[in-house]
């Protein structure tokens, strides 16, 4: 009975594949045994090594202090605890490395008495007049406690040399049955690799001629996929307007390239309107607040009127109210301030210059830092081409915040920056009453504040100011603190100005 050629081909690669995984699994054995007992005798090297470290340890602790009884020189002192304590990492050593073998860690529990006696006895040594006489006393006293020392490190010793014997003997067959193992299994391996190659020839040409046509599929679809991802990052830019035009295949690829025009037309549509929206919002903001200006001062003048004309038929009671008034005038005019401020941040054009940072910074201190407080610069504080005014603005709100909301007369502002790429990471922290880490987000929000509204000076503009700044200039601002562990606001500079 002719078998047919697949059959013949599995047939063959079945046996083929039992023998070659069985000498496989002993290649693998042998080698996995190899490695143990290489991994055994290393570990007889280190607890020996540890036991010879530990009996010169503790000779070289003795030493120093009988010369130090012997020719007065306390310097040999330093030398005592440093021996010690390496005697004990030894100790410990020994006890992890031998922690499956009873018989020594009996003898590393017998030692651990005779260190700690050691130790004891060396610490009162230390302190005794130096002399020949009690150079010899400490010998004496100390020589039973280093005979056992040394005899129980020559049992481990005597002890690992056995283990070491017995692991080489090991060793030395499966280095030996190692490489026979892995050259049978190799040549095993070519053989099957032949045979089997006079099978499969046909197999390889028609793949070739497949794979020429995966090729060109592929790469007609990499250029399509190009021009999808050429879109994406045109949108990641904020260029909505983009198109697909060239692809007009009807399969997935084509249909995504429809949804993206789509897309893109949409958001084009939606950005557009919520820019005019803005533009809208901030020249309302700007007109409102200018315009209820003059009203305001109106009614800031009847005030002062009735008090300077009607000083003397004033009751008490009176007086207070008008207090009042002109407080809640004086915080309606700060808002209004705050207001118009915040309506023209962002909307004057942009001056590029050289900027000195430590040098904007100190006259930003002259000007708005009380002479209580001092401030530290960082030696990392850049000079860099950028918008100066922008850049002013901002720490100006942040140090006159770390000033105004202290909660003490005199404080610690410092300045840092550290290089974050394409942008400068710049730090202003103060040593006040910190912030609360559920208000960390809260502070950024126009009108949010976290004093009494009632305070004049407390608007809750000023950080929405610096938050819309330096979203202009596509950075980044958040708060680290706590409450009673002051504050620190760190943000983010690019170091090309945005256009």
């Amino acid at each position: 009975m002719r078998l047919q050629l697949n059959t013949k081909i599995l047939l063959g690669f079945t046996v083929a594949l039992l023998v070659l995984t069985l000498t496989s699994l002993l290649a693998y054995r042998s080698i996995q045994q190899l490695s143990f007992y290489t991994r055994q005798v290393e570990h007889t090297y280190q607890v020996m090594q540890h036991t010879s470290d530990m009996r010169m340890r503790t000779r070289d602790a003795q030493l120093a202090v009988r010369n130090y009884l012997l020719l007065d020189d306390s310097t040999r002192l330093d030398e005592v605890q440093p021996s010690l304590d390496g005697a004990l990492r030894n100790f410990d050593a020994l006890q992890l490395l031998t922690r499956d073998n009873p018989t020594q860690q009996t003898r590393l529990d017998s030692l651990r008495q005779l260190i700690a006696f050691e130790r004891a006895l060396l610490n009162k040594w230390q302190r005794v007049r130096p002399s020949p006489e009690a150079a010899r006393d400490l010998v004496l006293a100390d020589a039973n406690a280093l005979n056992d020392i040394r005899r129980l490190l020559d049992e481990i010793t005597a002890d690992e040399t056995v283990l070491l014997d017995q692991r080489r003997q090991n060793q030395d067959f499966y280095e030996n049955t190692s490489p026979l193992a892995i050259v049978v299994s190799a040549v095993l391996a070519v053989l099957i690799v032949l045979w089997l190659f006079s099978k499969i020839s046909r197999e390889l040409q028609a793949n070739q001629r497949l794979q020429q046509e995966l090729t060109t599929v592929n790469t007609d679809t990499a250029r399509r996929i190009e021009i999808i991802e050429n879109l994406a990052n045109q949108v990641v830019q904020g260029d909505f307007s983009v198109k697909i035009s060239q692809d007009q295949q009807r399969d997935t690829l084509g249909k995504l390239a429809t949804s993206l025009n789509r897309m893109t037309q949409t958001l084009d549509e939606n950005f557009t309107a919520l820019k005019n929206r803005n533009q809208e919002l901030d020249q309302f903001a700007y007109v409102a607040s200018h315009d209820l200006k003059a009203p305001l001062r109106g009614v800031m003048t009847v005030v002062k009127w009735i008090e300077d004309e009607l000083h003397g038929e004033l009751s008490e009671q009176m007086r207070q109210y008008l207090g009042m008034m002109k407080g809640r005038l004086s915080r309606l005019e700060d808002l209004i301030n705050g207001l118009l401020a915040y309506a023209r941040a962002g909307r004057t054009e942009q001056h590029i210059e050289e900027v000195n940072v430590a040098q904007l910074v100190s006259e930003i201190t002259e000007m708005v830092v009380p002479l209580s407080f001092r401030v530290e610069l960082a030696d990392s504080l850049p000079v860099f081409q950028t918008d100066r005014l922008s850049l002013q603005q901002v720490f100006t709100n942040l140090m006159s915040n770390a000033a105004k909301y202290h909660d003490k007369e005199a404080g610690t502002i410092t300045i840092g920056c550290r290089d974050a790429g394409k942008c400068y990471e710049f730090r202003v922290q103060d040593d006040g009453p910190g912030i609360a880490p559920e208000y960390h987000e809260k502070i950024f929000l126009i009108f949010q504040t976290l004093r009494d509204r009632h305070t004049a000076e407390s608007t809750g503009i000023g950080l929405s100011i610096v938050k819309k700044i330096i979203d202009e200039q596509k950075g980044s601002i958040h708060v680290e603190s706590a409450a009673g562990q002051g504050a620190a606001f760190v943000f983010t500079w690019p170091k090309e100005a945005t256009k």
